[in-house]
């Protein structure tokens, strides 16, 4: 088929060619969601690496690890420096073999399988990202299918979905080198990289922790937007509990000696750890860390008065004086929130306009845990969060003293999963 005869003759041009495109591969990933996931089970696995020792004490050693996780899932592996959690993550895709037992993927067992038709399949990122320098960025995407013989437009249309995806705009990366990229886009070009052949299985290894607090939160809340509409079988290595927590459908506490300390769901770890060792490692703080857990899509939002810039300001006015509140949300056309405006601001005779408008909240979105919109209330010393959606359109608002009387209602019980209802 010769594309670009058959485009002009549709009257199709290259950008609506190109959104048509984005919505196909979209509806594509939605419905074979289900198909791109495998189980991964540890059974009895261990490594050692003298063998005439135990794996007491032994840095990064493995010892009789038995887990089950389940297709489409996340399972995050976390403990302290030496508990073998990297050691079990490259087990998987046998960057390390075992001394021992079977790692089995959808039931078959990873040692019987072709040792390069298997590593096809698994995603891999690190906290590196080990970008080839001397690659532009889409042929760094585009790695695994170059291997894989596609033809070079399927690549170049794979390597533009992936960084749509990863919300780096082609037309801006695609030519770029990693040089030329911050800490955080070659973290997303890893990703996007990892994810480039669709493979059923990805293993993360600390992929956010050489990134700043900032980004890192970013990262992971863009990792879990990616998730939802991907749903991989992924493994992530952190040594960070809050970000296990945070992350973690299921999480496997190791502790030194590569021993399984717990394995369960992070509102089970914290509720009930399963030993002293578990305890201290999940911190004193067990209370505050189940805000993470909950999400701002768990929450019923609030409304407070809005007007829209171009507005008649005497009748935005009136709304805001009939409010206890005493400000007004001021949007943009889109509806986007630009700042609050005080009453006497707020003109009587002309219209709405951005200059009124002070941007003191910070924005929140859906899958915002709750754990980080306090913190983010907090950093900016107001009691009130806009919640917007995918497009920053305003959806609500969230103060501290819900979140407060939230955690009074809710603090004993499991965290509910994020809906799919408001995912624009």
């Amino acid at each position: 088929m010769n594309r670009p005869q058959d485009e002009r003759a549709l009257g199709l041009t290259p950008a609506l060619c190109g959104v048509l495109t984005t919505r196909l591969l979209t509806i594509g990933r939605v419905t074979d969601r289900v198909h791109n996931a495998a189980s991964v089970e540890f059974d009895h696995v261990t490594k050692r690496y003298d063998l005439g020792a135990t794996t007491e004490g032994t840095p990064g050693a493995v010892n009789d690890l038995s887990l089950s996780i389940p297709a489409g899932r996340i399972c995050v592996l976390v403990g302290p420096s030496g508990c073998g959690k990297t050691t079990s993550l490259k087990m998987v895709n046998r960057l390390i073999e075992p001394t021992s037992g079977r790692i089995l993927i959808d039931g078959v067992d990873a040692a019987g399988r072709d040792l390069i038709e298997l590593r096809r399949n698994i995603g891999y990122v690190i906290q590196q990202v080990g970008l080839f320098p001397h690659q532009t960025i889409e042929e760094n995407v585009a790695t695994v299918p170059r291997l894989l013989g596609w033809p070079e437009q399927r690549r170049k249309d794979r390597a533009a979905e992936l960084l749509h995806l990863v919300g780096l705009d082609p037309g801006r990366y695609a030519d770029r080198y990693p040089s030329q990229l911050s800490g955080g886009e070659r973290q997303r070009v890893g990703v996007a990289r990892a994810l480039a052949a669709d493979p059923p299985i990805m293993l993360m290894d600390e992929p956010f922790g050489a990134v700043d607090p900032i980004v890192r939160e970013r990262l992971q809340n863009e990792f879990l937007r990616l998730q939802e509409d991907l749903a991989k079988t992924i493994l992530f290595v952190t040594h960070d509990i809050d970000e296990a927590i945070k992350l973690g459908d299921v999480v496997a506490v190791l502790q030194v000696g590569g021993r399984l300390a717990q394995f369960g769901t992070p509102a089970e770890i914290l509720a009930h750890p399963a030993s002293e060792f578990v305890a201290r490692f999940v911190g004193a703080d067990r209370g505050l860390k189940r805000l993470s857990l909950y999400r701002v899509a768990d929450m019923p939002l609030e409304t407070l008065p809005t007007g829209r810039v171009g507005e008649s300001g005497g009748t935005a006015r009136a709304r805001s004086e009939a409010h206890p509140f005493g400000y007004l949300l001021v949007l943009d056309s889109q509806d986007r929130p630009l700042g609050w405006a005080n009453l006497a601001s707020i003109p009587l005779d002309g219209l709405l306009t951005e200059e009124i408008a002070y941007p003191s909240s910070p924005h929140l979105d859906r899958r915002t845990t709750l754990k980080d919109a306090l913190s983010m209330l907090l950093d900016a010393d107001v009691q009130v969060g806009v919640v917007v959606n995918r497009r920053g359109a305003l959806r609500g608002v969230l103060t501290v003293d819900a979140i407060a009387a939230w955690m009074r209602e809710h603090g004993t019980q499991s965290a509910s999963p994020v809906s799919e209802e408001g995912a624009v």
